[in-house]
């Protein structure tokens, strides 16, 4: 079951790059959210000095700004392993890569339109597309009044003149790169556009990896929670109603589940219940692995009492059991002897 788990479901990273832990890959992989969010700042300061965007720009712009927001307040609870804010950052982590996807999907169809555009009959017209315009005015196209591939130059004699000639440049048009009028598809097929396409698909095959560690290391902080939230709890499904579900640490009932954080932290849970409290082959030596790391960190000992008695039940190691009461008669020979030593 858990091998199927690993190969059907959503991977797990339990390393950032084989090399580091999952909070240093989650707080440089914060870092690059933060410097890519800056530019919308830059986008708004270029509006000052008179350029022109498009509407589709203005809004990426304006969101940009308020993705930054949220990432900064989010991003100083990393360390602290806040576990709302830790699961709150892996959310909007992932809602930002899907409106990033459709904005990079808006701007690639309207530059293949442009480029199409530039190849075929109808160069020189309006560029379709959102934002085709600005996408035109900034790209360094040129808009020759003959679309041909090169120039023949004949030379003649001239007339009344001896030592002078007339020059004729006669054009020929290119063949596999026109087309009646721009089209997404004509636009794909230019030379240029396929290495625009293969290093769009490696950048986000990146992001996507970056996804999967923001969401290991926010369920790796949930389930450290509940095992320090209380000392009775020996195992992770503690207190939960399903023993291959741990318990929600969002519950009413838990510290974490009052107030309106309490009920974003349910419906931010509920829609991953499975990935974020389901358990996996493998998950208690995970555990116990990474509370150890933080407690040599932190120079903090494990927690004593019935943990550690749980502990030595389970192992046969526990203290030896009580000796029988004495009765009044054993107690004096006891003492009858020691008296006599």
């Amino acid at each position: 079951m858990g091998f199927a788990t690993r190969l059907f479901g959503i991977p797990r990273p339990q390393t950032f790059l084989y090399l580091m832990s999952l909070r240093t890959g989650t707080e440089l992989i914060t870092l690059s959210l933060l410097l890519n969010k800056i530019s919308g700042f830059y986008g708004l300061l270029a509006l000052l000095t008179g350029f022109h965007v498009s509407p589709l720009q203005l809004s990426m712009y304006i969101y940009s700004l308020i993705a930054l927001v949220i990432t900064v307040l989010l991003s100083s609870h990393i360390r602290s392993q806040s576990p709302f804010h830790c699961l709150a950052l892996a959310c909007f982590y992932i809602l930002d890569s899907v409106i990033n996807a459709a904005y990079t999907t808006a701007f690639a169809i309207t530059w293949f339109l442009v480029v199409s555009q530039h190849h075929s009959d109808a160069n020189g017209s309006e560029a379709p597309g959102a934002g085709g315009s600005t996408i035109d005015d900034t790209a360094g196209f040129t808009s020759p009044q003959y679309n041909v591939s090169h120039v023949d130059v004949a030379v003649a004699p001239d007339q009344g003149i001896v030592p002078g000639s007339e020059a004729v440049t006669i054009g020929r048009p290119g063949f596999s790169t026109t087309a009646s009028g721009p089209s997404l598809g004509h636009g794909v097929l230019q030379p240029e556009s396929i290495s625009s396409i293969f290093t769009i698909c490696a950048l986000w095959a990146v992001r996507v990896y970056f996804v999967l560690v923001m969401m290991s290391y926010a369920r790796l902080v949930l389930r450290q929670h509940l095992l320090s939230s209380s000392k009775a709890n020996t195992s992770l499904h503690t207190g939960s109603k399903s023993s291959s579900m741990a318990e929600n640490p969002f519950s009413p009932h838990m510290p974490e589940g009052r107030g309106w954080k309490g009920k974003l932290g349910r419906i931010m849970v509920g829609l991953g219940k499975s990935y974020w409290l389901g358990s996996e082959e493998g998950d208690e030596m995970w555990m116990s692995q990474a509370q150890n790391l933080r407690r040599r960190e932190d120079g903090t000992s494990p927690v004593p009492g019935v943990v550690e008695r749980e502990r030595r039940r389970r192992s046969g190691t526990g203290p030896p059991p009580p000796m029988p009461p004495l009765q009044a008669g054993q107690y004096l020979r006891v003492q009858d002897a020691t008296d006599g030593r």
